[in-house]
This record gives C-alpha cells, structure tokens and sequence, in this order.
C-alpha cells in the first residue's frame, strides 16, 4: 500500500468513526493527525500549516466573546421583551426564532441555543405546552443563520479562509449579492413553514420579567469587533491574517475584563470554552490536507465532473443536494472542509467561476444539518435540554418540523445563487 492508499484508508475510517462516535470526534481527528505524521505521509511542518491559523483565531476568539457576551444576559433580557410584547404564542414563539436567527449570524451556534433556551422553556411552563416543537424551531433556526456571515459558524469560517473571502464579502463579493442574502431569502420562506406549525397558538402571553442586565460592556465588545472585522476588509483583502488577530485580541479583552470587573477566574473561563471543537477543527484541516496533498480531491473532482458533463446546472444542483442529504447525518464541519477542494475542482473543469459550487455547497451543508437531531451540534444540544425537561425527542419529532424547513430554505437559496452566480 503506497502513502497516497494509506492517506485515504486513515481518511475514510476517520470519517466513518465520526459517524459512529460523535463524543470522541476531537480524539479521533487529534490521533488520525498524529498517525498521518508518524506514517511519513505528511512532515510536522506540512502538518503545522495545513491548519488554518486565521480561522483558528476568529474560532477561538470570537468564542470567548460569545461566552462573556451569554454571561452578560443582555440576550436573554431581550427574549423576554420580545415574548411579553408579542400578540399571541405563536408570534411570541416566531419572534424569538428571529431573534435567534440575529444572534446566530454573529454569535456560534450552540451558544445561540444556549442563550435562547432558558426564555423558551420558561414560557412553554408557563402556558403549559409542550416546549419541544419550539426548542427544535429555535435550532433550526440558529443552523441556517449561522451561515449568513464569516464570524456566524464554523463552516463560514472554512469557506472564508479557504476562498479567502473577507467580512464584507460575505454580503457583496465581486460586487454581486453574497452569501448573506441567499441565507436571507431561503430564511423568508421557510419562516412561513415556522407559522404552518405554530399557527394554532393564540393565547396571550406575560412573562413575569426575571433577567437583570449584567452589563452592557459584553455586548458593546461584539458589536465593535464585527465593526473592525468589516474594515479589516480594506486592510486583508486576501483573508490571511487580521481577522484571526483581530477576534484574539477581542477576546483577550473579555478575558481582562470578566477578570477585572466580574472577578472571575481566567483558568476558569478558559478551561469551560469548546477546545473539543477547536481541536477537532485543527484535526480534520490536517485530514483533508493530506487527501489533498496525495492528489485524491482531484481525482473525485474529475468523477464528478465526468458525470455531469458540460451541464452547469446538473452539477451545481448535485453539489447542492448532496450536501444537503450528507450533512443531516454527518458533521458539517470535515464535510465541507472535504468537499471545498472538490467545488473548485469541479468548477476548473466546468470552465467557471468557483463562487457558484462554493456558496452552493455552504447553503447546502449548513442548512441540511437541520433534517435530523444528530444532523448539527446546536440541534444535539438543544433535544439535551429537552431530554433534561423531561421530553425525548425522536428522529421523526424532529423532521416532521426540519424536513420542510430545510427544503424550504434550501430550495430558495439554491435558486437565488443560481440566477445570482451562475453567469
């Protein structure tokens, strides 16, 4: 068995224990790097710089924002506006999916879940329902705008940093509308899937106010970090750098000031953030780089490419669905950093423009991750919390709401990047 052989043998059973065992995907990726090294197939060095330092750096950084940001409640006392405002349950329910969809495109999705689920249970007790259909629309709803900017979920973070695309590209690129607007679109319509469900609850609504604002620092943090990472753009056209230093310096200052003004332990704070996720992240970049390296994106590039022939179309809508299909039973996260090289390929080969296949293949692995309760980590976390309240959740519970939803969704910005890319 030559190296290239031995390559994909470690890739594919790395995958397929992903599948298997999702708890000890970060183990799974760390030990299949280090046998990568140890078989010659990469050097350490190679190794070192298949990691993308600057996705890294927006990962972790805007992570310890996010977490400082949770702690502030400024996002949980915002919920409870919006429920005590609202003119029935339904439109209580609906509006703390919007606000959930906000929060997700600047802030990682489970977080999001976390932040919104404590809001959603207290009313479900309240008016005594049963809080799993909204728990599912509110994980939904995080998954699809995860993906509308750079800093929103990990697989952004991948597309950027592989396509060095910046901040604002993620809204205009080549002056042309991006991938915001497509997420946007593809939310519209499948908001109306969110009422079909919900559309029978027409009791009024009062929740007895219990979030207090612990600070409004958190929040002015985020908010200036998105500011600079949008002019970081004028400075790091070529996405290799700013913005990785840019979201560690951030996060550098909520650590000081959680230390300085909450008197909180920094060991603490640091030891609670998701380094699973972020060395499973660095594990599965060492993973596809080596399949890279020994040539076999190419070769899958070529099989894809052969069997759509010059039919643009076929191809971008294979690509698509696919996607969409395989992200609901496996992370979207080593899919897509996977299958990236691939669009490019493929698009080399179509004698076209990447941005197509690379936007479509996004849309569709982040949105298809909603089809099932295992497909994302936010819709794992949140049939946890249910399963905490009492409520189990079955993979049928969970598509009767995810299935619709995300074909809706898809569907809608699959075509809004076909007549917005295809020319």
């Amino acid at each position: 068995m030559n190296q290239a052989q031995l390559a994909l043998l470690i890739f594919c059973i790395s995958y397929g224990l992903f599948v298997v065992f999702p708890v000890k995907r970060p183990h799974i990726a760390v030990s299949a790097s280090i046998l990568l090294i140890l078989t010659g197939i990469l050097s350490l060095k190679q190794a070192f710089w298949l990691i993308n330092w600057n996705v890294m750096g927006i990962f972790v950084g805007t992570l310890i924002v996010a977490d400082v940001f949770m702690a502030s409640r400024v996002p949980a006392f915002l919920a409870e506006i919006i429920v005590d405002r609202a003119k029935n349950t339904c439109w209580a329910i609906l509006l703390i999916c919007l606000l959930t969809g906000f929060i997700s495109a600047f802030v990682e999705n489970v977080a999001t879940v976390l932040i919104v689920a404590p809001i959603a249970l207290s009313l479900a007790k309240k008016l005594k329902i049963n809080p799993m259909n909204m728990m599912i629309a509110i994980a939904v709803s995080s998954n699809l705008q995860g993906a509308a900017t750079l800093i929103g979920d990990p697989p952004s973070m991948l597309l950027a940093g592989f396509a060095k695309m910046n901040f604002m590209d993620f809204f205009f690129y080549r002056g042309r509308p991006s991938i915001f607007f497509a997420v946007e679109i593809g939310a519209l319509v499948s908001f109306l899937v969110l009422y079909y469900f919900f559309r029978h609850l027409r009791q009024k609504n009062e929740l007895v106010a219990v979030e207090q604002i612990r600070s409004w620092v958190p929040t002015g943090i985020l908010v200036v970090l998105i500011i600079a990472l949008a002019g970081s753009s004028f400075f790091d056209p070529g996405f290799s750098y700013i913005g990785g230093i840019l979201c560690m310096i951030f996060g550098l200052i909520s650590i000081v000031w959680e230390k300085v003004v909450n008197r909180k332990s920094v060991i603490a704070g640091l030891k609670a953030l998701d380094w699973e996720t972020t060395f499973f992240l660095m594990g599965v970049f060492i993973l596809v780089g080596s399949i890279t390296v020994t040539g076999w994106i190419d070769v899958l590039a070529g099989y894809l490419s052969a069997l759509v022939g010059t039919n643009i179309f076929l191809g971008y809508t294979l690509l698509v669905f696919f996607a969409v299909i395989l992200s609901a039973f496996v992370d979207n996260v080593p899919f897509l950093a996977a299958m990236l090289p691939v669009a490019v390929s493929m698009s080399a080969k179509l004698n076209m423009p990447a941005s197509l296949f690379l936007f479509g293949l996004l849309i569709g692995a982040s949105i298809g991750g909603n089809i099932t309760p295992i497909g994302a980590s936010a819709n794992i976390v949140a049939c946890g919390l249910l399963k905490k309240e009492g409520y189990k959740v079955t993979f049928k519970d969970f598509a009767r709401i995810g299935v619709p939803f995300t074909f809706t969704a898809v569907t809608a910005a699959y075509l809004f990047g076909w007549f917005v890319w295809s020319k």
